[in-house]
This record gives C-alpha cells, structure tokens and sequence, in this order.
C-alpha cells in the first residue's frame, strides 16, 4: 500500500492500491503525482476515500486472482465506507478490456497501461467506458508529475516501457506495447530531482535493459545512460534489474566492473539453459552458450558479483533430460539469487497451443527440485559474508526487535533478497556505513558497524 501523503486541502480524498512489479509501482507513483498536482488527499485507510484506484497485474494466474480479489475486497467499501468511485487499472483492464465490464459491474471504470496519465478525466468521469484500448504507446517524463512512495532515500527510475522479445509464454508485449524509451536527457533530469530530494540509492527497471535505447537508435544505450548517471553528485548506488545477455556487451560490463556507483548485482533472467527450450520459449536470441559464456564474463570481471536470476521450469514439451540439464546448470553456476517459476498457462500467448503440456503437480514437483538447490547454495553464499566488512545502506529500526537497526549490503536489492541486522548504534535512515558481519541467518546477516 502506498505511504499516505499530507495535503492541506480537505474534501478529495483518494486511496491507491498497486499490486505487481515495481513498474507498476512507478506507474501508480504517476497517478499519485497527478492526483495531488489537482488536490486530492492521499489517505491510508480505504473507508475513509471518496475515490480508490486498484493498480493491478495479470502477468500469470496468482496474480490476476490477487488482483481480483483486492477489486472485490475494496469494492466493498462503496457499501460500507465513504468510496464514490472505484477505478481499475493496469494489466488486468489492458488485458480483458471490455469482459470486466460484465464481471466487475462495481467498478466505475476501467484504465489500460497506456492511459494512466489520464487518470484524472477516470476520476471525473470523463471516460467512463472507453474498452477500445489501442496498443499503448503513452510513457512519463521527467516533466511528468510522480510522488516517490519509497523511503525517501531510494527510487525507481524506469528508463523504458514495453518489450521488443516477444517470448512464446509471456503476455507483456500485448498488455505494455511494444519498446518505448525515454531519452537520456529525461532520464538525468528526472534522476537529479530525486537525488536532490534525498534518493542514494537509484533501481533502474524496465522489461528488458539491454534493449533501453534502441527505439531512439543508441548504440549500446544503457551504456550511455549508465555513464550519465554515474555523474551525478550525491547519488551512491545504481542497480540493474533485468539485464538481459543477448545485449550486455563487454563495455558494459567493465563499466559495471569498475564504476563504484554501480551496485555489483545483476538481475539476469534466463529462464532456461537448454538450446531446444529456448527456441522453444522463442528465445531465439540467445542459447545455452551465450548464456554461459556471458555469465562467466561477469563472474570473471566483477567476482564479488551478487548474481540474481530466474528459471522457468515444466514448459510444454520440457523433458526430463532437459529439466536435469538446468538443474546442473545451476548447481554449476551458484546463483547468489533465484527466482523459479512454473510454468503457468496463460491464454492468448504462443505457448498456450503448444504441444506437451505437463501436469500442474509435474510443473510443480520440478520447481521444488531446483528450489531444493537453491537452498543449499544460498545457504553456503550467505556465509561467505562472515567475517568480511561491507557497506550498508541503513533502512530503520528493524520489524523484528527495537533494538536492531536493519539495512542492505550493496548484494541485497529493496524487499527481495534479505537484509543487514545491526545490533548496535544509532543511525540515520539513508546512512551508508561499513559493518563487519558476525553471523549469517537463513536469509539475513547480523553486524556491527566498524
């Protein structure tokens, strides 16, 4: 849920939900920017908004039903609670467009991916039914208004919208469009604005990295973009989130390698090892050997490097030999970090005709096998930390005792891979302190600073 923002102005009071990944967080954060730029009240509690705006995802099944099942939980409020109007949008509205009409008749209207920018004309009820979404092309800028809900010592920056892949199981280029990106000049501009209102730590998101640029024809774009960013006085750590291999050249990689702002982590999904997989996934832009030949570049130039990856297990057609295949591959790499998905079947996508569809327990079943895996090595990663002195990015008091601080280490991205238990100080949020780690939990570490 998004952090209330204070606002003198009393009589519009509007609640957001966003659900999904952090580029839907950034899209809400838009919303949230128009909004109160027109004087609306950002409340906490939803029984006290005249108008609730749902930010919602469908990339796979889990999440179309989380995003449903929030619809119907705040649709209630309309009965109970002082809610006028309840506004749809995202992914779900851009994905099956006029059937929620039929199914949510709660909802007052529905907004696509493309269209968020016009949120205010939804909440006055200027385009109440417009289910005639075209392929979305619209994406902020920097002159754009957006309210960061992070601490306000981290951002997101989304450097693009859309996705050129076209991958055979995922349904992202027909709910976000194809590639859009935004200048450099924006970039750095919306970039400084934050720093300069007390971000250090900058996650740079997109669909696909790499790609960033190749719409308005860069070469080697993020590249550029990355060597813009570095310049910027104040701000201390940059992170990547989903960095592709097929475009992560050399040059970037010993920019990663030597710039000190540049967190050493790396979010690469691969999905597979296996050759016939990928073609299968239509990942025809890359194989096995470029995968490997490109992870061991990185683990040979950046070596304490915090590898996060992402597999995706049970495809329709995926043998057994090829299910052990992946699984030696990661034994064999050791990812610091791994997402393991499996496979969802999802209408309207490519994989949805194909042949050799597997049994939700065997998708399943395999998914646990690597997950098994991941423990084991995540476990013996962990612990390499013992002993060693790193840089934290302190955070606040931790959740689990008042009398620990909790941080992140440069390896450790916003709510996903652990955290750093200080057990002794006193910090400021947004500190960044060298702490010499003393012992190694399942999934966090404890220190003290030096």
């Amino acid at each position: 849920m998004i952090n209330p923002i204070s606002n003198p102005t009393a009589g519009k009071t509007i609640f957001f939900q966003s659900l999904g990944c952090p580029k839907n967080l950034v899209d809400t954060e838009v919303m949230l920017g128009i909004t109160r730029e027109n004087a609306f009240q950002v409340v906490q509690d939803p029984k006290e908004a005249a108008v609730i705006v749902v930010n919602t995802c469908s990339f796979i099944n889990e999440a179309k039903q989380e995003s449903i099942d929030t619809i119907l939980e705040l649709a209630e409020n309309k009965r109970e609670g002082s809610c006028q109007r309840l506004i749809v949008t995202g992914c779900l509205p851009q994905r099956y467009k006029a059937d929620l009409k039929v199914s949510l008749p709660e909802v007052d209207a529905f907004v696509g991916t493309g269209q968020y920018g016009n949120i205010l004309d939804y909440i006055e009820g200027k385009r109440e039914d417009d289910f005639n979404f075209k392929n979305p092309k619209y994406i902020h800028d920097e002159h754009t208004p957006r309210i960061n809900s992070q601490p306000s010592y981290r951002a997101y920056l989304k450097i693009s919208e859309g996705c050129i892949k076209n991958c055979s199981f995922c349904i992202i280029p027909k709910i976000r469009g194809t590639l859009r990106s935004r200048n450099i000049e924006s970039l750095v501009e919306e970039a400084t604005r934050l720093v300069s209102a007390g971000v250090v730590e900058l996650n740079l998101i997109a669909q696909d990295l790499t790609d960033y640029g190749r719409d308005l024809r860069y070469e080697d774009g993020l590249y550029q973009l990355l060597q813009a960013l570095v310049k910027i006085e104040g701000l201390q750590w940059i992170r990547l989130f989903y960095v592709y291999p097929d475009e992560l050249s050399d040059k970037l990689v010993e920019l990663i390698a030597a710039e000190p702002k540049i967190c050493k982590y790396i979010d690469m999904p691969i999905q597979h090892i296996n050759d016939r997989m990928l073609n299968r996934m239509n990942r025809k832009w890359v194989d096995g050997a470029r995968i490997r030949e490109r992870v061991a570049r990185l683990r040979s130039l950046v070596p304490d490097l915090a590898f996060r990856s992402t597999v995706l297990v049970g495809y329709p057609g995926e043998t057994q030999e090829e299910f052990e295949e992946l699984k030696q591959f990661v034994k064999e790499v050791r990812f610091e970090h791994l997402g393991v998905f499996a496979y969802s079947v999802e209408e309207n996508t490519d994989s949805f005709k194909a042949d050799g569809h597997l049994p939700e327990e065997v998708r399943e079943a395999r998914r646990q096998e690597i997950l098994e895996i991941q423990r084991s090595i995540s476990h013996e990663v962990i612990n390499r930390y013992v002993g060693r002195t790193v840089p934290v990015l302190v955070e606040g008091v931790s959740e689990e005792s008042e009398f620990l601080w909790r941080g992140r280490h440069a390896g450790q991205a916003p709510d996903i891979d652990g955290y750093v238990l200080l057990h002794s100080g006193e910090f400021q949020p947004g500190q960044i302190i060298n702490v010499k780690i003393e012992k190694a939990l399942d999934y966090d570490l404890v220190g003290a600073p030096v």
